[in-house]
């Protein structure tokens, strides 16, 4: 291999004269790397390199194996994602391969794992990898994406010819009393809506990433699974964290267990919506639903008030461990996990996700619902704490409640 490889490139000086051969392994890709690296001769380390960007081999996958790869002059590379826990964890180091300015890191992920990642460059802020086409958007911007092979790519969030859409209003203020101040709504009506009555409804918090079509592209997935009469046309109601006025994000004082927020949702917000809609108003068709915090939130509305929520979808929920010091005496996962286990079972039915590295509390909160003999669909995705795994999911969680045969 090595020899063949060397005798290539050396005919060659630009990526279109040259293709990297397919490896039989990843250490036959290992060798090839350290072979071309260690030539001292820059024109065959630029074709190597510019034909495995050609090819979107950066990052390197094969099987269950991983490289990563930068390249460029540094004195240190490393690389920060969900393997990391971000900046919660040690990153993955890189090391210099041979007299080349190619960096590479190795790793092991299960074979149908999605996962983000930034480039640390000499200790500086994390970047996107150039190298690789492949960006998830999130809450604060785009991540690079390592998918391996036997990920499947939810196609349920691409928009369909033929398929008509439902609408999405414009943002509406309504002045809460319990909160002292205005939250901003959007309402979805599925498609034909002025000929459908008795919808059930779902509460989504979060409203600007579950309705961006680059993060939860909710409204996208609700066309889809009506229009494939997959799920009943249900409408949803996205509320929005954010201050109206100053857009600053409410959402930790808001969905840790608030009972101030809660009581807005549940005795001001689906009453509003109730009056105006054609909803179908009983507790068994009504869901609430969020990701991270807002988990922790559906968790605690779904508690609070049984007699409004009967379907409660908690996506990654992210209880104390993640939440920042000054909260967590106030709002402690103690507190809903102690809540659920010291009542007779609620009549919840509960949709539960977490991600990878999987996550303590969400199993823990699975073993009392289980314990307590709750209906419960739960999730564990390889992916990590990101919209490219919770968008995956609305698929899921939608039939689970509002399936049409059942």
């Amino acid at each position: 291999m090595s020899t063949v490889l060397l005798l290539a490139l050396a005919a060659c000086t630009t990526r279109a004269e040259y293709q990297i051969p397919e490896f039989a392994s990843f250490d036959a890709f290992v060798d090839a790397l350290e072979t071309v690296a260690n030539s001292g001769k820059r024109p065959e380390v630029n074709a190597f390199w510019n034909s495995l960007v050609a090819r979107e081999h950066v990052p390197f996958i094969l099987g269950d194996q991983v490289a990563f790869l930068y390249r460029g002059r540094a004195q240190s590379v490393s690389w920060v994602g969900d393997f990391t826990q971000w900046q919660n964890g040690p990153a993955l180091q890189g090391h210099r391969v041979g007299l080349s300015d190619i960096w590479v890191a190795y790793e092991t992920f299960p074979s149908d794992a999605r996962l983000e990642y930034r480039i640390v460059v000499d200790g500086q802020e994390g970047v996107l990898d150039p190298a690789n086409p492949l960006h998830q958007w999130g809450g604060f911007g785009p991540n690079s994406v390592v998918a391996m092979p036997d990920y499947v790519f939810p196609q349920e969030v691409i928009p369909r010819d033929g398929v008509t859409s439902g609408s999405l209003s414009p943002p509406i203020a309504i002045d809460s009393t319990r909160l002292g101040y205005a939250v901003n709504y959007q309402v979805y009506t599925p498609a034909d809506y002025e000929a459908l009555a008795g919808l059930a409804v779902i509460y989504v918090t979060d409203a600007h990433e579950y309705t961006d079509p680059r993060m939860g592209s909710m409204p996208i997935v609700l066309d889809n699974l009506i229009a494939d009469g997959t799920i009943e046309p249900v409408l949803a109601v996205f509320i929005d964290p954010r201050d109206p006025e100053t857009r600053r994000n409410r959402r930790e004082s808001e969905f840790l267990g608030n009972p101030d927020y809660a009581a807005f949702i549940a005795e001001e917000l689906v009453p509003s919506i109730d009056r105006t809609y054609k909803t179908d108003p009983t507790p068994d068709r009504r869901a609430i639903l969020g990701v991270s915090y807002g988990g922790v939130n559906a968790a605690y509305c779904g508690l609070a008030y049984p007699e409004v929520f009967h379907l409660v979808a908690m996506q990654s929920p992210a209880f104390v461990d993640n939440a920042p010091s000054s909260l967590q005496r106030r709002h402690s996962d103690g507190a809903i996990y102690e809540g659920y286990e010291s009542v007779d079972q609620l009549p919840l039915k509960v949709f539960l996700s977490t991600g990878y590295p999987w996550d303590v509390d969400a199993r823990t909160m699975k073993g009392i619902l289980e314990d307590k003999s709750y209906p419960l669909m739960y999730v564990e995705a390889p992916e990590g704490h990101s919209w490219g795994q919770w968008r995956s999911q609305l698929d899921d969680l939608l039939i689970y409640f509002f399936d049409l045969d059942g």
